[in-house]
């Protein structure tokens, strides 16, 4: 092969490698502290800015923020810790609360935890993601958001295994953090189902709830009140130095919360969003 030849196969290949470098693997894990498992690949994806908001803001769940808190700063520290379950109703913080409690304990302690959010659709990997894992050092929360289960679903059975009930068992070094708009994370109806057309109904639906039980800590997250969504609607104000008169700031506030039919810390932070764009 001529040396010209050889010289354009290099720079072909150097292209390629620019257009699509090799993912990250599990040696990145040194380097960041939050990724994005790509189940497909099998892959670590980093993320530089995890998006969030800080602990302090989050108004009206200070009993489950402390609980979550603690936990994870246990299992920072190498102490027994618990898989956690967030669920309960639309827009009161149960993703904001995870991400929050990571960035603190990292502002403790740097680089003391990681962070690695794996998609529902990915959640058949997750053996191979705590595979890989298990040989880290570094202490990791596998997050999961929005987990839910439908009638035909059979990942339910295999994450049931891995958070508990695997022979290998979950490697010491990773705990799975999940939320749920759903108590037990699967729809009513399939419950009931269950329980109408099994040989021992009772039977049926302990293996449907059986899940949930692998989650330790079960904390549920409920709609808030007006006077826990001012206290958001002042929070934020406060955190943004926003020039508007607080009697003007709730007035308006309840007025975008009447507009999206219901109150919650994610109807707040949007009208802060809007209002900031309006007054800076």
């Amino acid at each position: 092969m001529s040396e010209e030849l050889l010289d354009k196969l290099e720079r072909i290949a150097n292209a390629l490698e620019r257009l699509s470098p090799t993912p990250p693997s599990a040696d990145a894990l040194s380097h960041q502290d939050a990724f994005v498992w790509q189940g497909s690949t099998g892959t670590l994806f980093p993320v530089h800015h995890v998006a969030g908001v800080d602990l302090s803001l989050l108004q009206g769940v200070e009993r489950q923020g402390k609980l979550v808190l603690d936990n994870t700063r246990h299992f920072a520290a190498g102490r027994p810790a618990n898989n956690v379950m967030l669920w309960g109703a639309r827009g009161m913080g149960k993703s904001s609360l995870v991400k929050a409690s990571h960035a603190q304990i990292n502002k403790e302690h740097p680089h003391a935890l990681v962070l690695i959010e794996i998609q529902r659709d990915d959640l058949s990997t997750l053996p191979r993601l705590l595979t890989m894992l298990r040989s880290q050092k570094r202490r990791c929360i596998v997050f999961c958001d929005d987990l839910s289960f439908e009638s035909q679903d059979a990942d339910y059975k295999s994450l049931k295994s891995v958070l508990d009930g695997g022979i290998m068992g979950r490697p010491e070094n990773v705990l799975f953090y999940a939320t749920s708009n759903r108590r037990h994370l699967m729809p009513r109806e399939m419950m009931e189902n269950e329980n109408g057309s099994a040989i021992n109904p009772q039977e049926a639906v302990e293996e449907k709830v059986s899940l949930s039980d692998r989650f330790g800590l079960w904390i549920g997250m409920h709609g808030c009140n007006q006077e826990t969504y001012l206290a958001m609607i002042d929070g934020y104000a406060k955190d943004r130095r926003l020039p508007i008169e607080p009697q003007e700031l709730h007035r308006r506030a309840l007025q975008w919360a009447m507009g999206r039919g219901g109150r919650s810390g994610r109807v707040a932070a949007q009208f802060i969003d809007d209002l900031t764009a309006e007054l800076t």
